[in-house]
């Protein structure tokens, strides 16, 4: 039988598609590629998820979709007009947003439950990006054609990614991080609105957390008759929740009638702080046309502002700072609330469609002069608690919101602004992380803990926009560190004897020789046979980790096996400037400990934990090869188990690894950045390569793969080519202890 090297020849270093027995390029294009037409078809219907479901629309359905719409319609307009006081609009700003993205959503949804609109934490970071170019650029434009422009520009982009189905990249981001600039944003807008709630004037309410708490309780003296209406309210949205809650568990067969009286919360303290402004206020304005309380006065009805958006090419040129913080919060909310509910009601969410319903929800919303609006915890935790059955209630919705818009507005007249920062407060209250939440993040991942820690502390001390950078820059730090510093694993054998009836076998195990925890401290780990070494990967083998990985098998080998040539024998003159070699005074012990150890012979690397490599990894690979084998001054094999890819077996052949390639046939460097004409080899290296491949002929005739039976004939379960690459780590093991086997039956003496 010709050996793998003989049959794959000179080719396996600048190989053709057609050499590698693992994976062909073009066949794997064709695979992805096989009708052009259907993926385009499919690409374009995917886009318009209604189609799928809508044809099979009924009645029971209808039910539960009405009575969802109804009930976030009644919460959506209070809150819409809310959250456009925070964002420093007029009030009629968040109704607009309201219409559009509950409409736009229904058409685009994966989620049945998300409910888009306008949203505190957006609403606050409009309302800061308004201030930044109010500052650089004083009365060049107003605040809604900068609310309308952001919303223009983060549509385009979000509706960008979504169709380009990049939306992989909210993966980056993890759920501590999202969390902590979650957490600190509802601080904040909370301390923004205590103000509001008590009438207390006379400092800047958007300025850092910290400067709000403290000036509101220097103003706390200057309490105002708002007070009366703010805390009145307040205390009236958590008593009705706390008492219909209590009641709801005294009486379970009437939970859900208590829920929508739990619902009607924010109605119902908005109509009464209403009734009562009216008649406190109706007879009481002064000559300058003021009220003893602030009350919303005047909004205009109906769509004042539909048509073509005003896009001035310098005023997005000045919100070029700012576009990025906007664009992360509407994906990252968004995401996160979908896939939340998603995750609670059993079904799965497609981010790239999340993104596009985002990116055009904001550009249509443009039209009508609407600001950035995203999905909404509060809302849509209250819509799917009311039973939504499709996305189709957004649109029972917005017909409350157009209800509101052309009817009510002239009620809207003397809603007390106290009352509107009371149900700000209460909404955004529930943002803010519990402790049982904070100490999962402790519990699961300490780190993470911290990320979030720094988040919440730098959106409170600075700006929401810092604890965004902030939150995000840690986590991807933390990604690179860990990919940057992999953990692995030196293996020894751990015996496994059957303890039941049925089956008294023993198996063998592979794990760490340093259990650190992981096993029993009781177990005795066997190391592997004298010469062999098993190290196991436990992240993918890529570039930025691949030195350190190379480092500490080169050590090891280093530390515990002995060296093929006897330095004390060499003289200065011919050593290596960069070894020094043992000292002359213990030349002798030091080589008598050096003959203590093992002889090294093969190395078994465990690939079940590595999903990818790349070229610096297999040139990593190469260097670690030509160094241990530099040490012990003889070829040493190196078996490979478990490896999931057929790319990475590809790669690993490409390096000269798994075929038995012959020492003489592989260069040091697989990709050189500066290509040398010539190479410096071990002496060792031309006298052993007819030896090795004898060995490695040897090596494929007395161990044959392992086969796996069919219906008519058996197969290799791995391929023949490839006698270095094992289907399991056991199996690489044995080969590798067999090989040393038959080393050890001939003469150890150095190949010179």
């Amino acid at each position: 039988m010709p050996s793998a090297a003989k049959r794959l020849g000179k080719n396996i270093i600048g190989y053709s598609d057609d050499t590698v027995p693992v994976v062909s390029v073009n066949d794997y294009v064709k695979s992805k590629a096989r009708n052009p037409k259907r993926e385009v078809i499919n690409y374009l219907t995917s886009l318009f998820p209604i189609i799928g479901w809508i044809t099979r629309y009924n009645l029971g359905w209808l039910t539960g979709d009405l009575i969802a719409g109804l009930t976030v319609g009644m919460v959506l307009v209070p809150q819409g007009m809310s959250y456009a006081q925070i964002a420093t609009l007029p009030p009629e700003y968040g109704l607009y947003s309201s219409f559009v993205g509950v409409t736009i959503y229904c058409f685009f949804a994966t989620s049945k439950d998300v409910s888009i609109g306008p949203v505190a934490v957006m609403s606050l970071t409009t309302s800061q990006i308004i201030a930044s170019i109010d500052a650089k650029f004083p009365d060049r434009w107003d605040g809604p054609q900068i609310a309308t422009t952001v919303a223009f520009v983060c549509g385009f982009i979000v509706l960008g990614i979504g169709l380009l189905r990049i939306g992989w990249i909210v993966e980056f981001i993890p759920a501590p991080a999202v969390s902590g600039y979650m957490t600190g944003s509802a601080i904040n807008i909370v301390a923004g609105q205590v103000p509001g709630l008590m009438g207390i004037t006379g400092f800047n309410t958007r300025a850092a957390t910290y400067e709000v708490i403290i000036n509101s309780l220097k103003g706390l003296p200057r309490t105002t008759l708002d007070a009366a209406w703010g805390l009145t309210g307040l205390f009236a949205l958590y008593a009705i929740r706390i008492v219909c809650t209590q009641l709801s568990k005294r009486y379970p067969s009437r939970s859900r009638l208590f829920f929508f009286i739990s619902v009607a919360r924010n109605a119902f303290v908005v109509i009464v702080s209403t009734i009562a402004a009216w008649l406190y206020c109706r007879h009481r304005k002064s000559k300058s046309g003021s009220y003893p309380i602030k009350i919303l006065e005047t909004v205009p009805r109906g769509f004042q502002h539909v048509g073509a958006p005003v896009i001035d090419p310098e005023l997005v040129s000045a919100l070029g700072s700012q576009i990025p913080v906007a664009t992360i919060i509407l994906v990252l909310e968004h995401i996160a609330i979908a896939r939340s509910f998603g995750r609670v009601n059993g079904y799965k969410i497609n981010p790239n469609q999340e993104l596009i319903a985002i990116g055009v929800t904001n550009t249509v919303g443009s039209v009508f002069n609407a600001y950035p609006a995203t999905g909404s915890f509060s809302r849509s935790a209250l819509k799917s608690k009311s039973g939504v059955r499709t996305p189709l209630a957004g649109i029972i919705t917005a017909v409350v919101v157009i209800v509101a818009l052309y009817g009510l507005t002239p009620a809207f007249y003397y809603i007390p602004n106290a009352s509107l920062s009371a149900v700000i407060i209460h909404a955004v209250a529930d943002l803010v992380a519990s402790p049982s939440q904070v100490y999962s993040y402790w519990s699961v991942s300490p780190l993470e803990f911290f990320i979030w820690l720094a988040a919440v502390l730098v959106t409170v001390f600075s700006t929401i926009e810092d604890g965004i950078y902030t939150s995000i820059s840690a986590s991807f730090a933390l990604l690179l560190v860990r990919i940057a510093h992999p953990r692995g694993s030196f293996l020894g054998k751990v015996t496994l004897h059957g303890d039941t009836s049925e089956s008294k076998e023993s198996r063998e195990v592979f794990v760490p020789l340093t259990r650190d925890g992981v096993t029993n401290s009781h177990v005795k780990v066997d190391p592997p046979s004298p010469g062999v070494i098993v190290y196991r990967f436990e992240e993918s083998y890529l570039y930025p980790n691949c030195s350190l990985i190379n480092s500490a098998i080169v050590d090891h080998v280093k530390e515990n096996m002995r060296r093929g040539i006897d330095l004390s024998t060499i003289k200065l003159s011919d050593r290596p400037w960069n070894d020094a070699g043992p000292l002359r005074l213990g030349a002798e012990a030091a080589q008598a400990a050096n003959q203590e150890k093992p002889l090294l012979h093969a190395i078994v690397l465990d690939f079940s934990g590595v999903s990818h490599i790349d070229t610096t990894a297999v040139q990593a690979l190469i260097d670690t090869r030509n160094e241990v084998q530099k040490w012990a001054d003889h070829p040493v094999e190196f078996h490979f188990a478990t490896i999931l890819s057929p790319w990475i077996r590809r790669a690993l052949i490409a390096g000269g690894f798994g075929v038995g390639t012959p020492t003489s046939e592989i260069p040091s460097e697989i990709a050189p950045v500066v290509p040398y004409r010539g190479g410096r080899r071990e002496k060792w290296q031309d006298d052993a390569d007819s030896t090795r491949s004898e060995d490695l002929e040897a090596h494929d005739t007395s161990h044959p793969p392992a086969i796996v039976a069919g219906s008519s004939e058996c197969a290799p379960l791995v391929p023949v080519e490839t006698p270095f690459f094992h289907f399991d780590l056991p199996t690489a093991v044995r080969a590798a202890e067999s090989g040393v086997g038959r080393t050890l039956s001939r003469p150890e003496t150095p190949l010179k």
